[in-house]
């Protein structure tokens, strides 16, 4: 449906209402899968009704940006910064929306199971132009 429809317009104020409810969800320390997150929740979901290619990577690490993966990242999909970032072009859309804490030598945590039982189901839906999800992980 062309942008600027009344479809298209809905779709956007709906995707925007999910992330605002996805950014303030605490579903892992308030009704968790096994423990609680041991931090407070900061959810991160890169989207707009315009992305056409989803990184679903696992969890987002301490740093979110500028980070050695990213880099790695954008290498991989020959991309620069600038195209990365353009949340028109990619989003991201991880498994867990949370850093999943350490485990005993350092490493991540697996992503938390609320996030993608929670919302991913609600999400994809909502993004029309989507047209290539790149697991990562």
């Amino acid at each position: 449906m062309p942008r600027g429809s009344a479809q298209a317009t809905g779709d956007t104020d709906a995707l925007e209402a999910l992330l605002g409810r996805i950014r303030g969800c605490r579903r892992c320390i308030d009704d968790p899968i096994g423990r609680p997150l041991p931090h407070q929740p900061r959810p991160v979901i890169r989207v707009s009704a315009d992305t056409r290619i989803i990184v679903c990577g696992q969890a987002p690490g301490t740093r979110v940006h500028d980070d050695a993966s990213g880099d790695r990242l954008r290498e991989w999909m020959g991309v620069d910064r600038d195209t990365f970032y353009d949340v028109s072009q990619i989003g991201t859309v991880p498994m867990g929306f949370c850093f999943p804490g350490n485990d005993t030598k350092g490493g991540d945590l697996p992503p938390r199971r609320e996030c993608a039982k929670a919302w991913h189901a609600q999400v994809f839906p909502l993004l029309p132009a989507a047209r290539l999800i790149l697991l990562v992980g």
